[in-house]
């Protein structure tokens, strides 16, 4: 029986870290900034939904051309580029004390996230070995998942307990700890091997990975429903006046993404999408459901639980079709596409939401994102549903 190959590499480690504190700092802020923005500058709801909604245009803006410069660019230089890029507008956030300042650095913030998540996400797609390249993504999504749950959860309580300035300073070494991870990362290849592609005439096809695209739709309403999450968990938990377990659903939350992460990305590579897809759309609008019908702490944290499962299953599984459609010079703009529909899709999700909890309940709007995964788990199935569709295709790995 052969050996199989090595998983967790100086490169592939290196990368998964530095995606991890990307992800720390940039869900560390938009948790804290609502409040630094209503209590510190003094401005209004709506300026609050500016500085998401800033950040978002430059991480959406920048996505398409990062998957196509990485692409043809040298990887490494490209990668630490971007990274320095993250590192200084992390920094930047100390002493900020005016709305525009903020929405300024907000939109070059979201460049070097844009591009640095990219670049990160990419390049562990690539030194990934091949036959566990679905148990590779699964990791990478472990740690970002990770630190979607951290991220807030240090936010609020260094905000809680200390400073705003603190808090700044810690995304700032969060920040560059992501770019000296970087640093160690050897891509095979990475040079381009011709000038030509650089000077040739652009299309559309440059910036988006047209075989990335079914599984880019699935993520896409799958991030309409999470940016729900993100935006309104604490919202509603304050609501039902039980603010003080906030924190342990998002705790919860992680552990139910954690735990069972390295046997999805096995059974992924093994199995193939199917076996991961169906079921964990079920799981995460019962637990949908369960969030928008729940009364007490016990109901809110089993949702968390019930949730996090789901999520923690389809978000890697959807990142591994996406970039298994292609070959590694196309794994960049697959990346990017991907990311470009889930980034897009957790601001309008955000936004949309946000307007039927307004003008109705956070309990309708909740029961509505558990009728949006339904017409997910619709879309997949026609997706995949033909002899020949690229969903079914590329739902294995190549052994």
């Amino acid at each position: 029986m052969d050996k199989k190959p090595s998983l967790w590499t100086l490169s592939f480690t290196g990368m998964c870290l530095s995606c991890f504190f990307q992800f720390m700092t940039h869900y560390a802020l938009i948790t804290a900034l609502p409040i630094f923005v209503v209590d510190v500058l003094k401005e209004d709801n709506h300026a609050v939904g500016l500085a998401v909604t800033f950040f978002q245009i430059g991480a959406v803006a920048c996505r398409p051309f990062a998957g196509k410069w990485i692409d043809e660019l040298d990887k490494k230089f490209f990668l630490l580029i971007s990274l320095a890029l993250f590192l200084l507008t992390s920094v930047s956030y100390i002493g900020v004390q005016s709305i525009l300042i903020l929405l300024i650095l907000r939109l070059f913030h979201g460049i070097g996230f844009g591009m640095g998540t990219t670049s990160t996400s990419t390049i562990a797609a690539i030194v990934a070995p091949e036959s566990r390249k679905g148990e590779g993504i699964g990791y990478l999504a472990m740690f970002t998942s990770l630190a979607m749950v951290l991220g807030p959860f240090m936010s609020l309580t260094i905000v809680l307990h200390y400073s705003f300035t603190i808090l700044y300073g810690v995304c700032g070494g969060m920040a560059l700890l992501a770019f000296l991870f970087g640093m160690f990362t050897k891509v095979s290849g990475s040079k381009p091997e011709t000038k030509e592609k650089l000077t040739k005439s652009t299309s559309w096809r440059d910036f988006i990975e047209l075989k990335a695209l079914p599984a880019a739709i699935t993520g896409f309403l799958l991030a309409l429903v999470y940016g729900g999450i993100l935006a309104f968990v604490p919202t509603y938990a304050k609501n039902l006046g039980i603010i003080e377990t906030a924190s342990a659903f998002f705790a919860l939350y992680a552990i139910a993404i954690v735990v069972p992460r390295p046997f999805i990305g096995r059974l992924f590579d093994q199995k193939g999408a199917n076996y991961i897809i169906y079921p964990a759309m079920i799981i995460f609008t019962i637990g949908m459901v369960g969030l928008s019908q729940i009364q007490d702490s016990t109901g809110f944290l089993a949702a968390g639980l019930v949730i996090g499962l789901g999520f923690g299953a389809l978000h890697p599984s959807f990142q591994a079709m996406a970039v298994n459609t292609c070959p590694n010079q196309r794994k960049g703009l697959a990346t990017a596409t991907y990311f470009l529909f889930f980034d897009i899709g957790i601001g309008v999700g955000a936004y949309v939401l946000g307007l039927v909890a307004s003008y109705t309940n956070y309990s309708t709007m909740y029961l509505l994102s558990s009728a949006i995964m339904m017409v997910n788990l619709f879309v997949y199935y026609l997706l995949g549903r033909k002899k020949d569709n690229i969903l079914i295709k590329v739902s294995k790995l190549k052994k």
